[in-house]
């Protein structure tokens, strides 16, 4: 990452745009087009999509499909990397201003909601501390959930009425011991640190799964379980991040039941069904998360003038 630039006041004014919605709504291709037509660069809040050699299951686009236009925070991380919403907040707001810098709009575009959120609007990310933490869940192992709980509600009312997981109770109190400040107090705010635009696409939910479906397929038969067997070998299974990808940790049980390791068969048949299933509740998971902010500016991704809608919300901004 450069140093961010200087940005002339002309330059700064030029909101962000973010395309954001359910996977397989068309978002990159509505992304690169508008880039096209308003002089803009586009940059990656997919977080399965910053890793290297995940192109096929993540669906990334290789560069001939771009359009000429230049993609930032793709490729910037081994599958053995933890992917960091604080790392990925502090580069995006660089881009942000070197890309203003330039003349450009900077053109956000994923379905990552918290990642889209910390880039654009307030959200803080307390410090952390191992021996703080590995304290407190040593704690939590002798003293029982009760305690900890009852002393969080104390602290902290807020939280410990939301708060219902031990990794969550246990972080509440490190925030609280680290930062001397509520871990409540870090909650996002739906408020912009700069001018921001945020077009979503949807569309008729029978049609998308299909197209979910159709996309699952073709992944497969264009080399899935190939990109998957490389990337093992590169250390996929010991990722935190990025095993957990939806169609990497099925066609790794694939692997597996072609090695033996699984008492019951599994086929890349099931694997496309199951990854079919994973994909349509994550599409839904999205739908839920982008229709609770309502700034988003929603567009049909079968209306043939969609572009034209989305260039109007930019001029009407």
């Amino acid at each position: 990452m450069t140093a961010s630039l200087p940005v002339a006041p002309d330059a700064r004014q030029k909101p962000v745009i973010a395309v954001v919605g359910p996977t397989g709504t068309g978002k990159s291709d509505l992304a690169i087009a508008l880039a096209q037509r308003l002089g803009g660069e586009c940059i990656n809040a997919d977080s399965m999509q910053f890793y290297r050699g995940m192109d096929i299951g993540t669906a990334k686009l290789a560069e001939d499909e771009m359009g000429g236009v230049p993609h930032h925070l793709l490729d910037i991380l081994d599958v053995t990397d933890e992917a960091s919403v604080a790392v990925f907040q502090r580069q995006a707001r660089e881009l942000f201003d070197e890309v203003r810098a330039r003349g450009n709009y900077p053109i956000l575009v994923g379905g990552s909601g918290l990642y889209v959120r910390a880039a654009l609007d307030h959200l803080e990310f307390p410090d952390t501390d191992p021996a703080v933490r590995a304290r407190l869940e040593a704690e939590l192992q002798e003293r029982g959930r009760g305690v900890l709980h009852a002393r969080l509600a104390e602290l902290d009312p807020a939280s410990a009425q939301r708060v219902n997981d031990d990794r969550r109770l246990v972080r509440a109190l490190e925030v609280i011991e680290v930062t001397g400040r509520p871990f409540s107090s870090f909650m996002p705010v739906r408020q912009y640190v700069q001018p921001a635009i945020q077009i979503g696409l949807n569309g008729p939910r029978e049609l998308l799964h299909e197209r979910l479906h159709q996309r699952v397929v073709k992944m497969a038969e264009v080399g899935l379980l190939n990109e998957v067997a490389e990337l093992e070998t590169r250390g996929l299974r010991q990722g935190k991040t990025a095993s957990r990808a939806i169609g990497y940790r099925e066609f790794l049980k694939v692997l597996d039941s072609q090695r033996g390791v699984l008492q019951e068969e599994y086929s890349v048949a099931d694997a496309i069904t199951d990854t079919v299933v994973a994909t349509r509740q994550f599409a839904r998971r999205q739908i839920t998360w982008f229709s609770a902010d309502e700034r988003v500016r929603w567009i049909d991704f079968t209306d043939p003038a969609s572009l034209s809608h989305a260039l109007r919300a930019v001029t009407d901004a």
